[in-house]
């Protein structure tokens, strides 16, 4: 368990074929159903602090109390996504923990000497935000908040 945020609930995959990675998770790996969103809706994403329209489709399912997720960029916007992908890397990318004390842990993280790097909203109470430090692929931390329907949606999963 993390010291500053919990346990982790969620492990991001990026790759660049979303489709053939659930199918893996499924048959292989045994998780799922997979919930997937073809072209997730993000609002107020910026990188590095800048606005951009970025398109990621998506995939969600519970191995017992860790979600997966699997992302597959869909354009060349900039993003971790995109940045660990040209760096050769595919598979883990970062841990999630959720929040529904978005603000606070946010604060507190950021008086740890984390920095945001990217961030952005998913419905209403589903603000997320990633951390600039990365010491190797899929230790960057996303801290996500789960009060609202994206809250909602993510039990809906894990019943699933």
């Amino acid at each position: 368990m993390s010291r500053f945020l919990g346990e982790i609930r969620q492990l991001g995959y990026v790759v660049p074929d979303i489709e053939a990675a659930m199918k893996h998770w499924s048959q292989v790996m045994g998780v799922g159903p997979f919930f997937y969103n073809p072209r997730v809706p993000i609002e107020g994403y910026h990188y590095n602090g800048e606005p951009f329209e970025v398109e990621n489709s998506v995939a969600l399912a519970n191995s017992g109390f860790i979600q997966v997720e699997l992302i597959q960029t869909r354009n060349d916007a900039p993003s971790m996504y995109r940045d660990f992908m040209q760096a050769g890397n595919m598979g883990l990318q970062h841990v999630a923990y959720w929040t529904k004390a978005f603000d606070a842990d946010l604060a507190r993280m950021l008086e740890l000497g984390f920095r945001v790097r990217m961030e952005g909203n998913v419905g209403a109470n589903g603000r997320f935000v990633y951390f600039d430090r990365e010491a190797h692929p899929g230790t960057v931390i996303e801290l996500s908040e789960v009060v609202g329907p994206k809250g909602r949606m993510f039990e809906m999963i894990h019943e699933a």
